[in-house]
Order: structure tokens, then sequence, then C-alpha cells
């Protein structure tokens, strides 16, 4: 062995009694394994093996079983290691112990001597040494700290050790298996848990969890005061745009009379109608959409939701929660309350059922009685009557047509959809507005005049009682090539004496003659041109009754012998040249009408 100038000799003698014997001892003590420590100045060093007595290894042929070697004093343990498997090794690992020059340092660190610590962090620590060479200067040496290992030359070069990922015999002699509690891993070293907290670090951990769970609470109650307090102004904002000034002010007004009716809060419909779920749409019409809804108390609703919330209809949405709330007749539906502070107006109907007369007269799959379409006829014009004289202030519908008029459970007509209604003064016999209406059923008079009142209801009804006759579409036509209203193919037939070729197959089979002829005068003078020569809703009421209570039975009518010709398509006379074509239809474009289908379809009701 070498060092710095001199070279040292260092030995062992170990007795070896036979080839396997070295993989049986439990200590390197001499006795087929011997060793030595050798300095820790060492430069370099050269094994050389003697015998002193070979007489065992010539006799058993193996001469290879000696064998030295230089290796880590940490590595080298005999008494967990096979001696004897170390001759199949290649190498042997060993730590080269090696240092900086003091002379290589900053003045002010060459003035730190004799193990004087320089720098001590957590992994690395750096020493000056006490082993000096000839000319006596001290080296510097670095190591890694217990529980870390790599180069501690290097910027973090020592990296932790994981002691809890160790076999327990290769941990340090202080340190020992926390089994049965748990290993936890600590920079440089680790310790052993009983998986339980203390006092403190409960209470701490409580503290934080309380003041995290306060900051959130807070959190979240400042997020729905703020949307609270948007959505009132929201609420405000659409109640006013809605007409809930206007409303108000029938509220306050000596006149007003609008106590009945209930004011109901957005999210109470929103959740009678599933959010306004498109299943729940019961019918489209031309002033909205009507939903099904079921209110808390288990009633039955039909929500009607706006289409537009522009301020032109406004008005008449107000005029129809004004005139619904003045209304009690139990063939007119009944209007529950309405809903301001949504996005768009909101009414609540009382839920009618069985849909509109429209849908039953038009479905050859339900064919109506004579009887039934008699009643719906009185009803219909009852409801009229009371509207046109009994209510408070007179009030014209504007728009009779049978897909306004409903039945509930006990086909019990009932007339809906009050959008276009105006009241007038009692004294008042005509409304001037802008023509409003459905084709078909559209007073001429008012088509030409734009002054609305009571005979321009009765005209409309007047088309109903048509309808319910002949089972016809207002709009359809007998003759293709010269296209006509149901009101003047109507008339033409009564004048060519061939009524009952028009009249719907069930009233032919189950009217009486002569009452169906009454009910078709009746329904003739409700379609003159000049209103002034119209009956009255009162008197079309009593004529009604008075068919009804002579109860004549029913006597089937066979083919009627009328004339001949009834050819609807002869020239048109002059007091039906106002019938509505397919030409003047284009020329009132500008006019404002609803269309033709119903509010309140008869598949959802």
């Amino acid at each position: 062995m070498e060092t710095d100038a001199n070279s040292s000799f260092v030995g062992c003698k170990t007795r070896c009694t036979g080839a396997n014997y070295t993989s049986m001892v439990s200590a390197c003590d001499g006795f087929g394994c011997c060793q030595s420590m050798i300095p820790s100045d060492l430069q370099g060093f050269r094994v050389d093996l003697r015998r002193e007595n070979s007489t065992f290894l010539k006799s058993s042929g193996d001469q290879d079983c000696q064998y030295g070697f230089l290796a880590s004093n940490d590595w080298f343990q005999p008494n967990k290691t096979d001696l004897y498997a170390l001759r199949d090794g290649d190498y042997a690992p060993v730590v080269l112990n090696w240092g900086i020059l003091d002379a290589s340092l900053p003045k002010s660190l060459r003035l730190q001597l004799d193990w004087t610590v320089l720098t001590s962090d957590e992994p690395a620590e750096c020493r000056t040494t006490s082993y000096v060479n000839k000319s006596t200067t001290p080296l510097i040496r670095c190591s890694c700290n217990d529980g870390y290992i790599g180069n501690p030359y290097l910027r973090d070069g020592c990296l932790d050790v994981n002691e809890c990922e160790l076999p327990e015999w290769q941990l340090l002699d202080w340190r020992r298996s926390c089994y049965p509690q748990k290993c936890v891993n600590i920079p440089g070293n680790y310790k052993c848990s009983n998986g339980k907290r203390t006092v403190t670090s409960l209470i701490i951990g409580l503290s934080s969890s309380s003041g995290s769970l306060v900051l959130i609470f807070l959190a979240w109650w400042m997020y729905k005061l703020i949307k609270k307090r948007r959505e009132a102004k929201l609420k405000e904002k659409f109640f006013k745009r809605n007409g809930g000034m206007i409303l108000q002010q029938q509220l306050t007004s000596p006149d007003g009379n609008v106590e009945k009716s209930k004011l109901f809060n957005s999210k109470e419909l929103e959740k009678a109608t599933d959010h306004f779920n498109k299943d729940r749409i019961l019918g489209k019409g031309g002033q909205g959409t009507v939903y099904k809804g079921m209110l808390t108390d288990g009633r039955i609703v039909a929500v009607k939701k706006s289409i537009s919330i522009d301020e032109k209809n406004v008005e008449p949405f107000i005029n129809e929660v004004v005139i619904l709330s003045q209304i009690n007749h139990r063939n007119i539906v009944k209007l529950l309350g309405c809903c301001l502070e949504s996005e768009v107006p909101l009414l609540v109907y009382e839920f009618i059922p069985n849909g509109t007369l429209y849908g039953y007269l038009h479905d050859p799959e339900f064919p109506v009685s004579w009887e039934a379409r008699l009643q719906i006829a009185t009803e219909v014009a009852s409801a009229l009557f009371y509207l046109h004289s009994s209510a408070s202030i007179p009030i014209y519908h504007r728009d009779i047509k049978s897909s306004n008029i409903l039945l509930d459970e006990k086909h019990r007509a009932k007339i809906a959809d009050f959008g276009t209604s105006r009241s007038g003064a009692l004294d008042q016999t005509h409304v001037t507005t802008l023509v409003q209406g459905t084709f078909g059923y559209l007073d001429p008079e008012y088509f030409r005049s734009g002054q609305f009142s009571d005979k321009s209801d009765v005209y409309s009804y007047g088309i109903v009682l048509v309808e319910l006759l002949t089972g016809q579409k207002p709009t359809s036509s007998l003759v293709a090539e010269n296209w006509i209203g149901l009101a003047s193919s109507f008339i033409i037939s009564m004048e060519e004496d061939c009524l009952f070729d028009i009249l719907d197959p069930q009233v032919r089979k189950e009217g009486g003659e002569e009452e169906i002829i009454v009910v078709a005068n009746l329904a003739k003078r409700c379609l003159k041109l000049k209103g002034r020569k119209r009956p009255t809703m009162k008197d079309i009421v009593i004529e009604l009754e008075g068919i009804r209570n002579r109860s004549q039975p029913a006597t089937g009518l066979a083919e009627h012998q009328g004339k001949a010709d009834c050819d609807a398509s002869e020239e048109l006379g002059a007091d039906v040249a106002l019938s509505i074509s397919r030409g003047s239809e284009a020329d009132v474009g500008s006019v404002q009408l609803s269309d033709g289908h119903p509010l309140l379809t008869s598949d959802t009701w």
C-alpha cells in the first residue's frame, strides 16, 4: 500500500480447514477469513496472497480458492454475507475519500482549520480535515449526512433516503423498525406514528376547518344576498314593463274590480309548469303559449305565457286581466290570477280538460250529437249575453270562434281568450279600434268601418252556429274554382232551398226538421250585413232556450227534397258581395288579425 511518499504493509493471517468452510463462518475472525484496516490517506494498493502450507490446496486440487479485495466497511459485513459466494463477484464497492486543497479556497475559508464546520445544511456537511500531507496543507472534505446519499460536492447532490422502504437490517444501529406503528419518512430521518393526532394538532385542525367553513358560509351568504337583490330589482323591472303600474291603477281606481285576481310569483309558476317544459304545452295561439301546470295546493291550471313583451302588447294583457277579473259566469273560463314579475306576462286560468269546439266539430272520429250542438250554442249565447249586458261594464269579445270555445269535463261550453276584448261605457254602442279578429269570423261591417259593437260579436257567433249546423270550417270552399266563405255558401244554400244538402250528417240524422230550420234562420239573421238588422244576444238566448224547452224528438231526416240544382258556384248576390275572397285577403295584409288555429288544441286539453 502506498501513501503520499511512503509504503506501508498491512496484512492478516487466516486458517482454512476446507473448501466450503468460508460459507459457514459468522465473522471474519481468522478462521477461513481475515480482514485489516487500511490507512485513510491511501493513494494506491496491491494485494499479495501467500500460503505457509499448501498441502491441503494441492491435495484438494482447488488452487483458486484464495482471494482478497478492498471493500467499503459498510458494505462488507461477514455476519450477513456469504463469503464463499463472493468468489463469483466481479467487483467490490469502495469509498474513495478525497478533498479540496485549502489553498484553492478563499482566504476567509482557509483560516478555518482543525475540523471546523465550513458548511452544514441538512443534506450535506463540509469540514477541514486533520489528515495532512507532508507540507501539512489541510484538506476540506464533504460528506452526506445520515439519512442522505449521493455526491456531497454537487449542488443538491445528497438525496434523502426513504428509511421506511429499507429492510430493517440496512438501518443504522440506532434506527429500528416501527412495527406495529406506522413508519413516516421525513427529510434525513423517519418517525413512527400510531395514526392518532395529538390534542394540539387536533385543535389546530379543527380551528382551521372551522375558520374555513365560516369563510365559505360568509361567501355563500353574500352570494345569495347579492343574487336575491339582483332578482328583486329584475322582478321590479319586469313588473313595471309588464303593466304592473297599470294594474295597480286599476286596483286603486274606484271603478276597479280586480280584487278576485291573485298575483302569483314567478317561482311558483315555474315549479307548477316544470320550468315551462315543452311537454306541458297545451296549445299555441297568436298571443301566447298555454302550459298545463299544477299548483302547490294540487289544482290543475292552464298558464298562458305571452310570446312577446312589446310595449304595444302590455295594454291588451292588462285589459284581459281586468276584464276576466270582472267576470263570474259558468260558461266563461275563470281567471285565477296573473304574474307580472316574470320576463313575459303570465295568466293563470282554470284548466279545461276536453279541448276546443273546433277540434270536436272537425274530427270525424268524434261525431257531435244534435242535442250537444244545441246545448253548446245556447251556452255560448248565454255567455255573450252576460258579457254584453249583465256584466258591470259591457264587454265585447271581438274574437268569437270555435277554437276559442272550450269544453269542460261535462262538455259544457266555456268562452276563452279575451286578449282582444274591449269594454265600453253603458251608453256607448260602438268602439272604434284597429281591426282585429280572425278571417272567416270577421264582421264585414266592422271590417269596413273599424267600429266594433255587440252586433259584431253576434256576426261571429252566427259563423259558429253555421259551423255547428254544417260541420264545415269557416274558410272552406264548396267549389274550388270559385272560392267562397262558409257564410256566403250557407246563405246561398238557404236562398236556394238547399239547406239540408250542406248540413252535417249527424245533424240530419238526429235533428228535427223544424228546429233545424229555426236555428238556420237564426244563423242567417246573425249574418246580416247591416248590424242593426241582427238580433241581440238576448234574443238569441230566448229563441234557443225556447227550442230546447220544446224538446221536439229527433225525427231523423232522409234526403231532403229541395231544388234539384243546388250548385253553390252561381253568382253571389249583392248582399254577400263582401265575403272575403282570396284576392281580398291579400288586400288586408296590414290589418292586425290573430291566426285561425286554436289557442288550446283538442288533443292536449
